[in-house]
C-alpha cells in the first residue's frame, strides 16, 4: 500500500488560533477563515519544517514571524452606495409630484465587499413623506347577515374620500365582495339572495367617490351553508392581480369588513378540494374562476404575498369576532383590527385610526438571504432620541408625517459562496413600496492571485502554479515545489529521508513526512514552532528564568536561548548592567563588592544590603537606634511621641532576659547594645540585618533598674567624703563624666 503522508504520532490542530486549524493551501483559502487571517507571499518567509499551510496565520504572529506587512495579504471588505437619492422634503399643497419621485427610504441602491468573517455596516433613513398618495381597496363580506352593513357601505366612497382629503391630496378607492366557495343556494323563500361566490372585483381603485358609492348601492347580500366565509381566497386574489385592482406603487390600504371567521387551507376537503392554493390571479371578468379547484391559501401563504406586494391589512370585524382576528394579525405584520358596530356605522373612524396606527410604525424586513449571509439590524434611533437595539433595532414607532428615523445594519458572510458570483438582497419597511437593493460581492480569492503564473518552472519543472509567494499544486502532485507525484515514492523511500538517523524518529515525532520531507506539526500558540529539517528544533523548550522563557531578554532557537544585548546565562537572566549595583556614593556596592548579574556580593564581611551599605557592626550603630527602640520598647524617649512614624523601620522582638537575646556566630553579623534611659536604667538590646535584609532588633523586655544600695554610697559620698577616700568610685565618676548617658559593649 503507498502512502505519501506518514508520521509516529496521531495530531490534531487545537482549536484557539482558527487561521493555523484550517492548514489553508493558498492564499485564497486562509482569507476565507476570518478576518483575523493573513497570508505571507515572500517566497524567502518559511523556515525548513515549514509546510506551505504556515503561511496562513494571524496578523500579529506573520509580523512576530518576520513577514513585513507590504508582504502580507490581508483584504478588506467595502461598500459603495449606487444610487443614494436623498429622502424628499415635501409638504401638502407644495409642488405636485408623481408618487415614484417622492423618495421616503435612503440609500435606494449600495454595493457591499464582503470577506468571510467581516461585517458590513451602513444606515438606512426613512422619512415618512408629507402628503403620500393613498390605493384602499375596500373588500366586504356580502353574506346574508352582512345586510344592515351594506346599506351603510353605500354612502362610504363619497364620506372616505372627504376624510382621507385630510390626509392626502391623492387618495383612491377600489371594491370588491365575497361570500363563500360556490356550492347550492342556500336562501329559501321570498329572500332576495344569490348564490354565494368567492370573490368578485366590482370597481378597480378611482377617484370617483361617487362611482363607489352608486356600484355599492347595486350589490345584493348573497348566501352561504357554514359560517366562516371564503375571505382568504379573496385577499389572495387581492394582492396578486395588481393589474386587475389597479394598484399603484404608493401605500395600498385593504380594508376586509367581516361578521364571521374565515376557512384556511385544509378546509376545502368539505368540499371534495385537496389541490393547495397556487398563489396567483385567477380573475376573469373580475370573477375567481377557480374556486372550485384550488383550496384556501394558509395564513403564511397570504403573510408571503401581502408582504410581495406591500399591503397593509385593515380588518373591520365585529366584536365577536374580534379575538379571532386579534391573533391572526399577531401573524401577519402591518396588520391592524377594528371592532365594527352592528351596522358598520363606524367604518369611516375604524379605517382614519387603523391607517394612523399602520402608518405610524416603520418595521424593516428583509428578502431571503444566500447560504452563509446573515443580517444584524444592530440599532434604530426613532423619534425623540428613542433608541432600539436587537429584535427593537428594526423598528420604530409612534412617526408622524415629516418625522426621519434611521437603522443600522450589519450584513456579514461566513462563507464564499460556492460559485462565488454576487447575490442581491432586498430591504424595506413593511406595508411600503420603496426598498433598499444590495449588491454582495464575494471577496474569495487575494489580489496576488491574479498575477499567478501557471506552470511554472519554480513549481518543480511545471508542475503547479506559482502564486502569492507558493506554489499550488496540479491534481496529483503535492510537496511545497510540487515535486512529488503520488504514483512515484513508496514509503520506505519516504520513512528514510525524513529520518535524522537510524535510530531516530520520523520527523523526530513532531512532524508528518509528506514527500520525503517533513513538515513540522503546529502548536495552538502560534509563536510556538517546530523547526529544522527533521524538526528536531523548537523555539519553546530553552531555559526559563523568573518562568519567562529566555527570562524575558532573549529568544529560543533550536532549544537554546540567544540572549538579548547586556544580557548572559543559559536563560538570559544575567545582566551586565551596574546601574543596579550603584549605591548612594555612586560607586558600585559601595566598594565593598561585586557586581553579579546586576546584584552586588559584598566581599566585605562586615557590608552587606543590595548595595553592601549596611554594617550592623560598624561604631555609631547602637546610638543611631537607641530612641526608636526605647520608644517602641518601653514608650519613653525623645521620640515617643513621633515613634510611630519615625520608628517602623525595624522589626521588634522582645525576649525576656539577656540570655534569650541571639548570641554570636549567626549566619550575619550582629551588635549587642546595652543603653541607658533618662532615669539611669539600662536597656539591652541586639541590631542585626537579615538574609531578607529585614532589620531586626531583640530586645530585653524589662528595664535593669540600680536599687537603693547603688545610690547611697555616692550620696554619702559627696555629702562629707574626700575624693581621695574614694577611688574606685572616683575612677567610676570619672568615666560616667566622660560618657554621662551610655555604655556600649563592642562588637562580639
Amino acid at each position: 500500500m503507498m502512502s505519501l503522508k506518514r508520521s509516529n504520532l496521531c495530531f490534531s490542530i487545537p482549536e484557539g488560533n482558527e487561521c493555523i486549524k484550517a492548514i489553508a493551501k493558498s492564499c485564497g483559502e486562509c482569507i476565507q477563515v476570518g478576518v483575523k487571517c493573513g497570508w505571507c507571499m515572500d517566497p524567502g518567509f518559511l523556515k525548513q519544517g515549514e509546510a506551505t499551510s504556515t503561511r496562513c496565520d494571524e496578523l500579529e504572529s506573520l509580523r512576530k514571524r518576520g513577514c513585513s506587512s507590504t508582504k502580507v495579504e490581508n483584504p478588506q471588505g467595502s461598500q459603495r452606495p449606487l444610487k443614494n437619492k436623498a429622502v424628499t422634503n415635501r409638504n401638502k399643497g407644495a409642488e405636485n409630484l408623481r408618487a415614484e419621485d417622492i423618495t421616503q427610504v435612503q440609500p435606494q441602491k449600495i454595493t457591499l465587499s464582503l470577506r468571510s468573517g467581516e461585517p458590513q455596516s451602513f444606515n438606512l433613513k426613512f422619512k415618512r413623506a408629507e402628503d403620500y398618495p393613498i390605493d384602499l381597496y375596500y373588500l366586504m363580506d356580502l353574506s346574508y347577515s352582512m345586510k344592515d352593513d351594506l346599506e351603510n357601505a353605500k354612502n362610504l366612497g363619497t364620506q372616505l374620500m372627504l376624510e382621507m382629503s385630510k390626509i392626502t391630496s391623492d387618495f383612491r378607492i377600489g371594491f370588491g365582495s365575497f361570500v363563500e366557495k360556490k356550492l347550492l343556494n342556500p336562501c329559501t323563500g321570498d329572500q332576495n339572495c344569490t348564490s354565494p361566490f368567492s370573490y368578485k372585483n366590482l370597481l378597480t381603485l378611482t377617484r370617483n367617490g361617487q362611482e363607489f358609492n352608486t356600484l355599492v348601492g347595486q350589490q345584493q347580500i348573497d348566501g352561504n351553508l357554514d359560517s366562516p366565509e371564503g375571505g382568504f381566497d379573496a385577499i389572495m386574489q387581492v394582492a396578486v392581480c395588481g393589474e386587475h385592482i389597479g394598484w399603484r406603487n404608493v401605500t395600498r390600504l385593504l380594508v376586509f369588513s367581516t361578521d364571521a371567521g374565515f376557512h384556511f387551507a385544509g378546509d376545502g376537503k368539505l368540499g371534495g378540494i385537496v389541490l393547495p392554493n397556487d398563489g396567483k390571479c385567477h380573475l376573469e371578468n373580475n370573477m375567481y374562476t377557480v374556486s372550485h379547484y384550488y383550496d384556501h391559501p394558509s395564513i403564511a401563504h397570504l403573510v408571503q404575498k401581502l408582504s410581495d406586494n406591500n399591503i397593509q391589512t385593515i380588518f373591520a370585524v365585529t366584536e365577536e369576532f374580534q379575538p379571532v382576528y386579534m391573533e391572526l394579525k399577531n401573524l401577519i405584520p402591518k396588520s391592524a383590527v377594528g371592532i365594527l358596530s352592528a351596522n358598520s356605522s363606524n367604518v369611516i373612524n375604524l379605517i382614519i385610526d387603523a391607517y394612523n396606527s399602520l402608518s405610524s410604525e416603520v418595521i424593516l424586513e428583509n428578502s431571503k438571504l444566500p447560504e452563509g449571509v446573515t443580517i444584524m439590524y444592530q440599532s434604530s434611533r426613532c423619534k425623540n432620541g428613542v433608541t432600539g437595539e436587537g429584535e427593537m433595532g428594526r423598528k420604530c414607532s409612534d412617526i408622524s408625517i415629516g418625522d426621519e428615523v434611521s437603522f443600522t445594519i450589519s450584513i456579514t458572510a461566513k462563507q464564499c459562496p460556492k460559485m462565488g458570483k454576487p447575490e442581491t438582497i432586498k430591504i424595506k419597511p413593511l406595508g411600503f413600496n420603496e426598498e433598499v437593493e444590495i449588491t454582495l460581492n464575494f471577496i474569495c480569492e487575494c489580489d496576488c492571485h491574479k498575477d499567478g503564473i501557471e506552470n511554472s518552472d519554480i513549481c518543480h519543472n511545471g508542475n503547479g502554479t506559482y502564486e502569492c509567494g507558493a506554489c499550488r499544486c496540479n491534481e496529483g502532485r503535492i510537496g511545497r515545489q510540487c515535486e512529488c507525484s503520488t504514483n512515484e515514492v513508496t514509503s520506505e523511500d519516504l520513512d528514510k529521508r525524513c529520518r535524522k538517523d537510524s535510530g531516530t524518529d520520523i520527523c523526530s515525532n513532531n512532524g508528518d513526512c509528506v514527500c520525503g520531507t517533513c513538515e513540522c506539526k503546529k502548536r495552538e500558540n502560534p509563536e510556538e514552532r517546530y523547526s529544522g529539517m527533521f524538526c528536531e528544533c523548537d523555539n519553546f523548550n530553552c531555559d526559563r528564568s523568573n518562568n519567562k522563557l529566555c527570562g524575558g531578554h532573549g529568544h529560543c532557537e533550536c532549544r537554546v536561548c540567544i540572549c538579548d544585548a547586556n544580557w548572559i546565562g543559559s536563560a538570559c537572566d544575567c545582566s551586565l548592567d551596574t546601574t543596579t549595583c550603584l549605591a548612594s556614593n555612586k560607586q558600585i556596592c559601595n566598594g565593598q563588592g561585586t557586581c553579579e548579574c546586576g546584584t552586588c556580593r559584598c566581599t566585605n564581611p562586615k557590608f552587606q544590603g543590595p548595595s553592601c551599605e549596611i554594617c550592623p557592626t560598624c561604631p555609631g550603630v547602637c546610638a543611631e537606634h537607641k530612641e526608636c527602640v526605647q520608644c517602641r520598647a518601653f514608650g519613653t524617649g525623645e521620640k515617643k511621641d513621633t515613634c510611630e512614624r519615625d520608628c517602623s523601620y525595624f522589626n521588634l522582638i522582645k525576649v525576656k532576659n539577656r540570655d534569650k537575646l541571639p548570641q554570636p556566630g549567626q549566619a550575619f553579623p550582629l551588635m549587642h547594645c546595652k543603653e541607658r534611659d533618662a532615669n539611669d536604667c539600662w536597656f539591652y538590646y541586639t541590631y542585626a540585618v537579615n538574609k531578607k535584609s529585614e532589620k531586626e532588633v531583640h530586645v530585653m523586655e524589662t528595664l535593669d533598674c540600680p536599687t537603693g544600695s547603688d545610690i547611697i554610697p555616692i550620696v554619702g559620698w559627696r555629702g562629707g567624703g574626700h575624693r581621695a577616700d574614694r577611688p574606685g568610685f572616683a575612677s567610676h565618676l570619672e568615666a560616667a563624666h566622660d560618657h554621662p548617658r551610655q555604655e556600649r559593649v563592642l562588637q562580639v
